[in-house]
Parts: structure tokens; C-alpha cells; sequence
């Protein structure tokens, strides 16, 4: 019986480490196209926040990480792009969150001037509801194209919410929670770049 038990372990073990072998082949092999995928894919992002600008790798390149829960959501770093043209600051890039969405986690990408005027933005990963809260992908509703040309003052701070708590965005029928939550999270990201103009002038410090 014991011995029958040890050949039984042994066997297990085998099987274990060949599927790890297995495993870790398969990650070796596929771990380049998937960077490159997301490369792809960030890239796609950046295009769409920022209409009739060729968004390449060096976009990715004059990149910072930036620390800020209360502006940016997250207690870890996010990532904070700079766009130039011809060599002159045009704009950031930032990668920011709406930590309140009704499901959790809203990530999102806002696109500004440096004087803190919104550009564009998209969201990134989501988990809400479908058919409710998914209306702020732009695939689903023009919602959040709505940011566009808007900055952040001391007049119209206030407004910085949905219409039924007094503000000038429009709420989803059903779904209050997950555009507040947005619209808080996009402005939030202006005043970042408002409130930190040293982010013009800091070495890039991603590495990517």
C-alpha cells in the first residue's frame, strides 16, 4: 500500500513539474505578441484622444509616473504621457480611475492641454452593468464625448456633476452612480495638471 502511495506522489509530481515546464514554455513564447497587442492597443487609445495626432511608441516614451489617490485614484503609481510637437509641450496624457463606480474600478485615459482643458477621453476597463453603466464606453453611447473642450474653474466646479445633483452631464437612465463616478474621475484629472505644472519639466521615468 505505501509503496503503491509513493509511486502515486511521484507520479503527481512528474505530471506537476511538466506542466509548469509546459506552462512556462508557452508564457516565454507568447509574451511578446501580448506586449505587443497591448502596445497596439494603447496606441489605438491614444489616437482617439487626441483626433488627427499620429500617436506612436515615442508618445509612450515622455512618460511619468505619478502618485496622487485623491486626484488620480489609486494609491499606486499612474502613468502621465506627454505630448509634444515640435518639441514644445502640446499636452498630457492620463491614465487615471473612478474607484466609486457602482461595480468598482472605472479606468480611464483623459487627454489635456497643459493649461488643464480636456482634450478627449475613453474609458479603459470597466466591470459595470451592461446595458446600464456600460453606456460610458464610447462603442455603446457619445456620452463621453461630452468632456471635449470643457476645463475646470472656479465658476463652474459645481457643475462638475450629473444633472440631477445640479450639474451640466446627463445621468444614464437607471444608472446614476457609474457617470457621477466618471465625471469626478475626469475632472479630477484636470485639476491634476492645473494643481501640478512641475509635470512639464520632470524626467520621464516609466519603464517601458
Amino acid at each position: 500500500m505505501i509503496r503503491a502511495i509513493s509511486k502515486n506522489a511521484l507520479a503527481l509530481g512528474a505530471a506537476a513539474v511538466f506542466c509548469v515546464a509546459i506552462l512556462s514554455l508557452v508564457n516565454q513564447q507568447t509574451a511578446p505578441r501580448i506586449s505587443e497587442q497591448l502596445l497596439a492597443s494603447k496606441l489605438a487609445i491614444l489616437s482617439e484622444v487626441l483626433p488627427g495626432v499620429d500617436a506612436s511608441q515615442s508618445l509612450l516614451q515622455d512618460c511619468l509616473l505619478v502618485t496622487n489617490e485623491a486626484l488620480l485614484g489609486r494609491s499606486s503609481a499612474q502613468a502621465v504621457y506627454r505630448w509634444r510637437q515640435n518639441g514644445e509641450l502640446a499636452g498630457f496624457i492620463v491614465e487615471t480611475t473612478a474607484p466609486n463606480g457602482y461595480s468598482g474600478n472605472i479606468d480611464l485615459i483623459v487627454a489635456l492641454t497643459p493649461d488643464g482643458t480636456i482634450l478627449g477621453s475613453r474609458v479603459l476597463d470597466h466591470k459595470e452593468t451592461p446595458g446600464l453603466g456600460d453606456k460610458i464606453e464610447a462603442r455603446r453611447s457619445p456620452w463621453i464625448f461630452s468632456f471635449s473642450g470643457k476645463t475646470v474653474t472656479d465658476d463652474n466646479a459645481g457643475k462638475w456633476t450629473v444633472r440631477k445633483d445640479g450639474g451640466d452631464f446627463d445621468q444614464f437612465t437607471g444608472a446614476t452612480i457609474t457617470p457621477r463616478a466618471v465625471i469626478h474621475a475626469v475632472r479630477n484629472a484636470a485639476l491634476l495638471i492645473q494643481q501640478q505644472p512641475e509635470l512639464a519639466d520632470i524626467p520621464a521615468n516609466c519603464a517601458l
